[in-house]
């Protein structure tokens, strides 16, 4: 018999990733949940929604759920931190009662923004400190997530990248937009300190803890994975440039602190509750952003 997952957020750059992993394993019936951009085999449905929640898990009945579902820019939950707040708190809460009831566990994706950056690397039961409200609404979903049962898991996550629709959607490839505009002055932070993980490797994982959490129901609890390459976003530019073959010479660092909502100068994750599983994939950054920005060069 099948097992039974279902991938909240399904559409988004992380929850893309995670409903490719699982459907590249049979053993695994998959339904993934999508809002604004729900295609294709994705189900509409608004996770604010209790009587929408409630008919999926009535209908699909899963063993496992991975909560991908989120407003992840920091920014925007400045401005809009009651919208925030349904979305990362209290349908999250929902999703755990429900997933209760009927005997799933949850898997909730969190951030490195829950740590101030000011004591690296961050074990799994570091204390949390955020600095902005995004880093506060997530901190505060894990909270809600373990709370409805201490058998979930919260899986800490960093800077992500991956197979982007557009340059956009992710804080990493939002930067090629002037990187490849080789003819302006291109300046870029030096300041607050970056781990960027592929998506890809993010998904492997999640799919290694669900595999085993149904084997062993020890598993739960706080986990972290990050890409282990140290890098600002100046960093970043420069490798970008150079794995595609473009001049780095436009591209200039600032050294002061992003401007907007407060980030982290440095919240390294220290991931050794999934290292002593045995699991883990880390793609090295040169090799990684390539294909992702490859449909993107200006040819």
């Amino acid at each position: 018999m099948a097992r039974r997952v279902l991938i909240t957020g399904a559409s988004g750059l992380l929850g893309r990733a995670v409903y490719k992993e699982f459907l590249s394993d049979a053993s695994w019936e998959v339904l993934g949940l999508a809002f604004s951009r729900a295609s294709g085999n994705l189900r509409k449905v608004d996770i604010t929604s209790n009587d929408e929640l409630n008919k999926v898990f009535d209908d699909f009945k899963p063993q496992v759920v991975i909560h991908s579902a989120a407003e992840r820019k920091p920014d925007a939950v400045e401005k809009q931190p009651e919208a925030t707040r349904r979305l990362n708190i209290d349908a999250t809460r929902h999703i755990c009662e429900l997933a209760v009831k009927t005997g799933a566990w949850v898997l909730y994706i969190s951030t490195d923004y829950v740590f101030d950056g000011k004591n690296p690397p961050y074990n799994e039961d570091a204390s949390t400190n955020p600095l902005n409200k995004y880093g506060v609404s997530k901190r505060d979903g894990e909270l809600v997530t373990l709370e409805v049962s201490k058998d979930n898991g919260v899986l800490r996550v960093p800077i992500l990248y991956g197979d982007v629709q557009n340059l956009d959607e992710s804080a990493v490839t939002i930067l090629f937009d002037k990187v490849k505009d080789t003819g302006h002055k291109c300046i870029m932070n030096d300041y607050e300190r970056r781990f960027p993980t592929h998506c890809a490797d993010i998904a492997v994982v999640i799919r290694q803890l669900s595999d085993k959490k149904l084997q062993d129901a020890s598993i739960g609890g706080i986990y972290h994975w990050s890409g282990d390459e140290n890098m600002t976003k100046y960093d970043m530019a420069v490798a970008m440039a150079t794995a595609l073959g473009i001049s780095t010479s436009h591209i200039e660092a600032d050294k002061n602190p992003s401007v907007g909502a407060t980030r982290p100068y440095n919240a390294n994750v220290g991931c050794n509750r999934v290292e002593s599983l045995g699991f883990g994939r880390r793609t090295p950054f040169k090799d990684g952003i390539v294909p992702v920005l490859s449909p993107f060069v200006i040819k």
